[in-house]
């Protein structure tokens, strides 16, 4: 357990970096963002995340990476939001017509606050203000990381508001777990017999489609593929139709180094990114590069763009209401 300065903010605010170690993993947490930097499990040699080495290139290069997106992760068309019969313009951030990830300045962008710290465990805070980004109310955010045994990364995330407001939170990690310079050879399997589509914005259209015969079915373990080869993956895989209790929902693994991760979740959405837009002009963690498919983004959260879908579970948080979300990142290595 150890904290040192990473860098600071263009106001001057300081930004820290902080290590915990448990399970056979070790990983180190930026206050920025609350980001996770880096991840590594016993065993295996490179790094489990994309993460960059200096602060300075998170500010000009980072796609979100290891950030905690928020307060409403992905998507919403036209930054429009209607809540209790008032309507509020959000940020518009993506394409300069729709807020995603919560805008310009959302969580995933600014200084956290260290709560607490032990050997295997940091717990981050931070408030979003009433009015930023667009969005009404003080938004309340407590996130604690726990590297619990067996290669258990746990995060659980709060958020308690004083108006009513969304709240969708997300960690945004993406995984890479060999030592190439992409996952096309990963293995993905995800427990959803339904998916989102989207128009040519990303935004989805509305209807709740079967994965069964596309690009989308990864209900058998499945080769993610070069973007190229089957198009761009950037969709909801629908999980249920609400929160439920934690369970596992989805497996990535890499024949060619034996890694494995498990995800449990209890949120209703799982976001998959295959990283094909990718195109970070400098190395990444290790020096890895960070081109197209480096890696996969797999996001569980409420699906996307639900203030437009009444059909869609939502993520409205109200006064006296409390957001838990628990998922977590199950690490594991086969043995020669």
């Amino acid at each position: 357990m150890r904290g040192e300065d990473f860098g600071q903010m263009p106001d001057g605010t300081p930004v820290r970096r902080y290590t915990i170690q448990g399970g056979g993993l070790t990983a180190r947490f930026l206050t920025y963002g609350a980001v996770l930097q880096d991840l590594r499990l016993d065993g295996h040699a490179g790094p489990l995340v994309l993460g960059l080495e200096a602060f300075e290139d998170y500010l000009a290069h980072s796609r979100y990476f290891g950030a905690t997106a928020g307060r409403y992760a992905n998507r919403i068309r036209d930054g429009h939001l209607e809540l209790d019969g008032e309507t509020y313009q959000l940020d518009t951030n993506f394409l300069g017509k729709h807020l995603l990830h919560g805008g310009a300045a959302g969580i995933g962008k600014r200084v956290w606050g260290l709560a607490e710290l032990s050997d295997n465990s940091i717990t981050l805070v931070i408030r979003a203000t009433d009015g930023e980004m667009g969005f009404p109310g003080n938004l309340d955010i407590r996130q604690t990381f726990t590297l619990r045994g067996d290669g258990v990364l746990d995060i659980c995330m709060e958020a308690t508001t004083d108006a009513t407001t969304l709240c969708n939170i997300a960690h945004h990690s993406y995984f890479n777990l060999g030592e190439g310079d992409t996952v096309a050879d990963h293995l993905l399997r995800v427990a959803a017999d339904n998916y989102l589509p989207v128009d040519n914005e990303l935004i989805p259209t509305g209807d709740v489609a079967e994965v069964a015969g596309t690009r989308f079915d990864f209900r058998a373990p499945c080769a993610i593929g070069p973007a190229s080869a089957r198009g761009l993956i950037d969709h909801n895989l629908c999980l249920s139709a609400e929160r439920q209790a934690l369970r596992k929902v989805a497996e990535l693994s890499c024949p060619a180094s034996g890694v494995s991760m498990q995800i449990r979740t209890t949120e209703p959405g799982l976001q998959v990114y295959d990283g094909a837009a990718l195109d970070v002009p400098v190395p990444g963690l290790d020096g890895r590069r960070m081109g197209p498919g480096a890696g996969v983004a797999l996001e569980p959260q409420i699906w996307p763009d639900s203030p437009h879908h009444a059909n869609f579970p939502q993520a409205i948080l109200r006064p006296g209401e409390t957001y838990r979300q628990q998922t977590q990142y199950i690490f594991s290595k086969d043995t020669p």
